[in-house]
């Protein structure tokens, strides 16, 4: 029988920042967020630090760095040195999903170590393809109980770890951690890297690869970027209010930092059951209430809109299949509605096979079909030769791995990456037969404007 987590109650904060304040000067701080209260799609958010062991991989190597001991390095496939470093496994607790493990980030980019594919792209940011640290320790919020636990390994002493987390006044730490970093962000504007003559020629390029019979769909990217100082922590903490989103994180790196606003799952397991949400058909917020719920309506109705989603859904059916057994899709083309976009969004679930686990869902199934287009392997070397830089975290995923066996990821859209004084941010869409150009460029900018402009307007500068 396995052993059980230990849990004891902390102090609820309606707003998570109260604890990861607490957190941020502590070693390896991670902060898995639904949003709340601004997002009503989500229910916990789980939050880290101190680590005892971190992984990094870079194309062909991964490096494991453990507390007090020198880096070791192994050229073995990434998510096979995951499964070899997570600890024994710990049997599940009924009121929190995560029971210790892994969190962390696995970049779009770790699939070339799952396909071949080609290299043409440049490879211009310096992050890893993957990053994750191993926690024996989490706080975990539930926003729907109004309720939050401190979670350790049986073998951790969680008096020490409690006695450390309410020996700085959480319900100070916020007010006192923006005191203190106050001033400390500064951006520059942000520059597009395609400008639209040269998007529009690249579409052009992909409806000649579907009516060839290449492809049926491609998900085209724009990348945006912009110069920054200071602590990316304040800007996380901005755009969760601009833009509160149920799948958001933020991972603060040695040289950078991963700051995700996504609405997108790609794949929960829980207790052996799958599921994943794919996102495809998005219509803009409007000001003007009657204007919004028509933009609301249009999408839902909207054919071409229902035949992008539905093309990912047989996408995502086929992949769970490969490790899962009673795959279903339960919802088709549910409207969601966010701060800046209305979304159509599927469910597809799934029962485990006996002789899978995460990890084998996460391989079979990476990098989510929502962000590459169908068929998967085409879609991304056509993607390769079209986008003139790697996607780095953008389109990979954010989670954990529970020590449980359970897990839960994004698809790491409306995502920002701060590397070496720049922060990159990205904007995409599906590309199918009948796309229109300009339509679908004003929709690679609908869905980041948001990130875009509330940075500028708030931490604007000349660094």
């Amino acid at each position: 029988m396995r052993p059980s987590p230990r849990i004891t109650s902390l102090p609820y904060f309606s707003d998570s920042a109260q604890w990861f304040a607490c957190l941020a000067d502590w070693d390896a701080p991670v902060w898995l967020d639904s949003g709340h209260p601004g997002s009503h799609y989500g229910r916990f958010d789980i939050l880290a630090a101190e680590p005892g062991t971190q992984l990094t991989c870079r194309g062909t190597h991964c490096d494991i760095h453990r507390l007090g001991q020198a880096p070791e390095r192994r050229r073995a496939p990434p998510l096979e040195v995951v499964r070899q470093l997570m600890p024994p496994p710990l049997a599940p607790l009924e009121e929190v999903p995560f029971a210790t493990g892994a969190i962390g980030y696995f970049g779009y980019d770790l699939a070339r170590r799952l396909e071949r594919l080609p290299e043409q792209a440049d490879a211009d940011i310096t992050l890893p393809d993957l990053w994750l640290g191993f926690y024996d320790w989490a706080i975990v919020q539930d926003h729907q109980t109004s309720r939050a636990y401190l979670v350790t390994r049986p073998e951790r002493d969680i008096e020490q770890v409690h006695a450390r987390l309410l020996a700085k006044a959480p319900e100070n730490a916020l007010d006192d951690f923006l005191e203190e970093t106050k001033n400390n962000f500064i951006i520059s504007r942000f520059s597009a890297e395609l400008n639209a003559d040269s998007y529009h020629k690249k579409l052009d390029r992909i409806l000649d690869y579907i009516h060839a019979g290449d492809c049926y769909q491609i998900n085209l990217a724009q990348r945006f970027h912009a110069d920054y100082q200071g602590n990316p922590a304040r800007a996380f903490l901005a755009l969760r209010q601009a833009l509160p989103s149920p799948f958001s994180g933020f991972i603060p790196l040695a040289d950078g930092a991963v700051i995700s606003l996504s609405p997108e799952r790609f794949i929960a397991l829980q207790n052996g059951q799958a599921e994943t949400r794919p996102i495809k058909g998005t219509a803009p917020r409007r000001n003007d209430p009657e204007a919004d719920r028509a933009e609301a309506q249009a999408l839902a109705q909207s054919a071409k809109n229902r035949a992008e989603n539905l093309m990912i859904v047989d996408l995502l059916r086929n992949d769970l299949s490969k490790c899962c057994h009673n795959v279903r899709t339960p919802k088709l083309f549910e409207l969601q509605s966010f701060a800046n976009v209305h979304h159509l969004v599927s469910t597809v679930t799934g029962e485990l096979n006996p002789d899978a686990d995460a990890l084998t869902l996460l391989a079979g199934s990476f990098p989510g079909g929502s962000i590459t287009g169908a068929p998967k392997v085409r879609a991304m070397e056509i993607i390769e030769e079209l986008e003139p830089v790697r996607r780095s975290v953008y389109c990979g995923s954010l989670g954990y791995l529970s020590a449980d066996g359970n897990m839960d990821t994004s698809i790491a859209i409306r995502t920002l990456v701060c590397d070496q004084g720049r922060v990159y941010c990205w904007g995409g869409g599906g590309i199918v037969a009948d796309s229109e150009p300009e339509s679908e460029y004003e929709e690679s900018w609908n869905k980041v404007r948001v990130l875009m402009e509330t940075l500028e307007r708030e931490f604007s500068g000349k660094p």
